[in-house]
């Protein structure tokens, strides 16, 4: 199941639950707690002696907050010529994956608004099938620099990467409108014309079997292919990327991704 989160406005809270107080009685056994705007609390307590629930992906759909605008803003993800230009068209998509070693890790992903269900169920399949992920951060915590976020085999979406980083024009790119994403570089890497290599490295150029790895058929593209996104939506070999469609426009689901000779 996906969570969806919205924001909600703080006097309106504080009145209900004045409200609720007072029509119940703040001292009655019958009264109710007020339900969480973000979280619903489980049906039951888990058995003490009962076998340890399965993990599951547990996605959560939550607003960008003011707090994490300002560092997108900061680390110039925002600026003259980018389309995005309100915390309101992105969405902070939160889940679980397995990591290279197996343990299951917390990570974020942020994404244009159009695709962030869609995203949630992607990585969720992807959880179900253990597939390992090394890291999912959002961009701004490189600082918006791409490059350091392949290398560090970083997983990550929305980023109107930097003049000299672009593979596209800032208003039509897949990233600078947050509906690509980029999966485990180091293993499934792209060749730069620029300067005639592999980024983030050649280590994993070759398509074969291996840990993390995308290949055409594969976990991972069978999972983003059943929403409607393309992988290597781009003239050279780009074995990380999926996006919806190049130019981008506004996501609509399976029946609006077609392919393209670029991305960025």
């Amino acid at each position: 199941m996906i969570r969806v989160t919205t924001r909600v406005w703080a006097p309106l809270v504080t009145a209900a639950l004045l409200l609720t107080t007072a029509c119940t009685g703040a001292g009655s056994g019958t009264g109710g707690a007020a339900p969480s705007a973000t979280r619903s609390a489980p049906s039951s307590a888990p058995s003490s002696t009962g076998p340890a629930s399965a993990p599951r992906a547990d996605a959560v759909v939550r607003p960008v907050s003011a707090a994490q605008w300002q560092r997108i803003r900061a680390a110039g993800m925002v600026r003259e010529g980018c389309p995005v230009t309100s915390p309101d068209q992105l969405r902070r998509v939160e889940l679980n994956h397995y990591g290279f070693d197996g343990k299951v890790r917390r990570g974020v992903l942020v994404v244009n608004a159009d695709t962030a269900e869609s995203v949630a169920r992607v990585f969720t399949r992807l959880f179900e099938a253990k597939f390992p992920i090394r890291g999912m951060k959002p961009l701004e915590e490189y600082g918006g620099d791409n490059t350091t976020s392949l290398a560090d085999d970083n997983t990550a979406s929305f980023n109107c990467r930097r003049p000299n980083q672009i593979n596209a024009p800032e208003k039509e790119s897949p990233h600078g409108n947050g509906r690509a994403i980029d999966i485990n570089p180091v293993e499934n890497p792209w060749q730069d014309l620029r300067c005639k290599c592999w980024k983030p490295s050649a280590a994993n150029n070759a398509r074969t079997e291996g840990q993390g790895k995308i290949l055409e058929g594969g976990t991972v593209w069978r999972a983003f292919r059943a929403e409607g996104w393309i992988w290597q939506d781009i003239s050279v070999p780009d074995y990380m990327h999926f996006d919806t469609g190049y130019p981008s426009v506004p996501f609509t689901g399976p029946q609006r991704a077609t392919g393209s000779p670029a991305a960025g």
